[in-house]
């Protein structure tokens, strides 16, 4: 699983890793973290049925359980 913000420094987003990542090692995971709106991440397209996003602020339970979640 790859969680990540989705602003990055360094002129990558966390679209762009996601993506990286996943030409490397297709159906991983991926959760994406953002204090902007969720449509703001989308706006590069839909995310896949194994892309999520949650936006901050967040509690640590929160965020424990979508990754439980996600990797059921």
């Amino acid at each position: 699983m790859l969680v990540s913000d989705v602003g990055l420094p360094g002129g990558m987003n966390g679209r762009q890793l996601a993506d990286a990542v996943r030409a490397m090692r297709s159906g991983i995971k991926v959760l994406f973290i953002t204090g902007y709106a969720e449509n703001a991440v989308l706006k590069s397209g839909d995310l896949s049925d194994d892309m999520q996003v949650l936006t901050k602020p967040f509690q640590m339970d929160t965020i424990a359980e979508k990754v439980r979640q996600m990797l059921a």
